[in-house]
């Protein structure tokens, strides 16, 4: 299939079928029915969903940024020595994972698909990967646990095993839908899509357990984490 009609395929089903009464309700595409959208088909060409969405994104970026530079500073200290160059990666892959996010929220399937396309690779691969290193770093590297650390941990694992399971899912769907066009499965790959960014959401916000105790402090030159 060429990527014209792929795009198609995902994209643009909701704007060309005939059988669309009221948003995300039954449709049927060539006798295939499926009741819920991509992510990037919902808020890439609905109003006001697309404005809200790029407006929240636009307000947490610069947060998102911050909390991976304490994120950084926190592990140099917790973590030890060795594992210093993993540290810097998980950062770095931290960064790279909200670049690519806000990439792809501001130019969406719609406007330009390719560069949409890329920066949800992006974006998948980099958070997976990021998430995969804070768990392994916290488990071997850490220099102490306490009792909130390993409930934050025990979170973090179980997290990454749904989100993992939930992109394998979905990419099977993908390939499935693409291939055999059944009824329901591309309403299947977008639940696990959903459930892919409400894990790695969820993931992020460990922050909450991780500095229960602290204080994010921001100065003339950059933020730091102050005990209370």
């Amino acid at each position: 299939m060429s990527e014209q009609a792929r795009y198609k395929l995902f994209y643009e089903e909701y704007e060309s079928t005939t059988y669309l009464r009221l948003p995300f309700s039954k449709f049927s595409i060539s006798t295939v029915y499926n009741f819920l959208p991509s992510i990037s088909a919902a808020i890439g060409a609905y109003s006001p969903q697309k404005e809200i969405w790029s407006l929240a994104i636009f307000l947490h970026a610069v947060p998102r940024f911050c909390i991976a530079i304490i994120y950084y500073q926190y592990n140099t200290t917790v973590l030890y020595s060795y594992a210093y160059f993993l540290t810097l990666l998980a950062f770095l892959l931290n960064c790279i994972e909200n670049f690519a996010l806000i990439v792809l929220s501001f130019w969406t399937s719609t406007s330009n698909y390719p560069v949409h396309r890329r920066a949800f690779i992006t974006f998948i691969i980099s958070s997976e990967i990021y998430m995969l290193l804070v768990v392994f770093l916290y488990s071997y590297a850490r220099r102490h646990l306490n009792d909130l650390d390993k409930a934050s941990l025990q979170l973090k694992k179980k997290l990454v095993f749904i989100n993992i399971t939930s992109i394998l899912i979905a990419t099977y769907c993908f390939v499935r839908h693409n291939n055999s066009c059944e009824d329901y499965v591309y309403s299947l790959f977008a639940l696990c899509e959903y459930i892919v960014v409400l894990t790695n959401m969820a993931f992020h916000m460990t922050a909450a357990l991780d500095f229960k105790n602290r204080d994010l402090c921001a100065y003339t030159y950059g933020v730091y984490l102050s005990h209370r």
